[in-house]
């Protein structure tokens, strides 16, 4: 299984980064795909969580900045992130839930949002 997350780096305050995630070995289609973060000398973090069907769910301190995606047909999730405060600085991680307890992460990409 793999989970290639690509597209942090450096932004000013005020930018927008999408995020891209590829996934490979698992059926995308009926996984929950989320986005998690995790700052410098904090835990990792919940940002948005897409499921295989139903509606996208986000953490308070991103709804109305960021919106999370999916394109099955390609075997990707997406987070588009507009209004980037340096708040958001973080290694942001993919993950996929197959819903019975099977849980994979990929490798972060950083993002950081210099003021």
């Amino acid at each position: 299984v793999q989970l290639q997350a690509s597209g942090g780096g450096l932004v000013q305050a005020g930018g927008s980064l999408r995020l891209s995630c590829a996934a490979s070995g698992i059926i995308f289609s009926t996984n929950l795909m989320g986005w998690y973060r995790q700052a410098p000398g904090k835990e990792r973090e919940l940002v948005a969580v897409i499921p295989a069907r139903g509606n996208p769910d986000y953490a308070a301190s991103v709804k109305g900045r960021f919106s999370i995606s999916r394109d099955n047909a390609k075997n990707t999730v997406y987070l588009q992130m507009n209004s980037l405060e340096p708040e958001d600085t973080a290694v942001y991680y993919c993950n996929s839930d197959n819903y019975r307890g099977i849980i994979h992460w990929g490798k972060g990409t950083l993002v950081t949002v210099s003021s």
